[in-house]
């Protein structure tokens, strides 16, 4: 979620003040998006000058409020299915992709030692997802935030395993000599 669409839909539930629009994000996003208030200041103004917001001024307190044309670009963003092209920079894919580079011995090295890595994260992953359900009410909004994250970090450690796995087998098959141990 971009940092502008999320104040969006912040606001769409009616008028803020920044620091309100800082709090709530965090909250909404189970705390795992800390916000820094400079920030936000810099995307309500872009915001503002995009017509996405308009500000109230009243009695020195500034809030915030959705324009119609802010609902319709967070209506755009509710429909709109994220894309990854190009793929995404990710470390783990980098680092595959430049062992592989060091010969298929070494990204297999590479690959096992990922592998194990994920597994014991993934591990902690679920230990602490079952902690945070057992220890939240799951009325909260918040807590919920947080174990949808928590739920979102572990099944993409499952699908990194799953890719790592599915690494492996292409590079040994490709391997010109097949002798490549693993």
């Amino acid at each position: 979620m971009a940092v502008r669409e999320g104040l969006l839909a912040l606001l769409s539930d009616g008028s803020r003040y920044g620091y309100q629009l800082k709090t709530g994000f965090e909250s909404a996003t189970g705390g795992v998006w800390p916000l820094n208030v400079g920030q936000v200041y810099t995307t309500l103004e872009r915001l503002e000058r995009d017509g996405l917001v308009t500000m109230l001024d009243a009695a020195g307190q500034k809030s915030y409020e959705i324009t119609a044309a802010g609902r319709e670009a967070l209506g755009d963003w509710w429909q709109a299915v994220p894309l990854e092209d190009p793929p995404p920079r990710d470390e783990l894919m980098l680092k595959v992709l430049m062992a592989i580079e060091h010969g298929p011995q070494h990204a297999l090295e590479v690959l096992t030692r990922q592998r194990t890595a994920l597994i014991t994260l993934l591990s902690q992953r679920r230990r602490q997802a079952r902690r945070r359900v057992a220890s939240s009410p799951s009325s909260d909004a918040q807590a919920l935030a947080a174990q949808l994250v928590a739920d979102a970090l572990a099944v993409r450690a499952e699908a990194d395993l799953r890719w790592l796995d599915l690494c492996e087998s292409r590079i040994l098959a490709a391997s010109p000599d097949r002798k490549v141990v693993r």
